[in-house]
């Protein structure tokens, strides 16, 4: 399989869930996703064995019930496969709303950032944002 048909089958399941409808997810209009990107850097490193396998189960262990979902992106390549990936990788965490939201990681926020460090130089970029949902 070419990295072009790797691309095209990566952007449908990311499109389309591949075959997972948004309501298998628990996932609804108006939740709360926090993004956190990680700018792809030069000299800069990113563990993502270490991301997917302690950081991001640690994250859903301290949130417990108040997460409704996370995930995880790795990125392969820009808009074209010439073209390295804006963002090495992306985490993503819903929650119901804004308050859930805030009590989670005011409460668990000095832990996630120590550990931080174990996976990764790179200053992230974090976004909150409302789900929008289509049909």
């Amino acid at each position: 399989m070419n990295t072009r048909t790797v691309i095209i089958i990566l952007t449908w399941c990311l499109l389309f869930s591949c075959g997972q409808s948004i309501q298998d997810t628990g996932i609804e209009k108006g939740m709360i996703k926090v993004a956190i990107y990680y700018p792809n850097e030069d000299g800069k490193s990113f563990d993502m064995d270490y991301y997917s396998t302690k950081h991001m189960p640690m994250a859903q262990s301290l949130f417990g019930e108040e997460l409704v979902a996370m995930s995880i992106d790795k990125g392969l390549t820009g808009s074209t496969a010439d073209l390295p990936a804006k963002y090495t990788a992306i985490g993503y965490f819903y929650f119901k709303d804004i308050p859930t939201f805030q009590n989670a990681m005011g409460t668990h926020s000095e832990k996630l950032r120590a550990d931080v460090p174990n996976y990764t130089d790179i200053k992230p970029v974090i976004q909150v944002s409302e789900v929008q949902t289509f049909e």
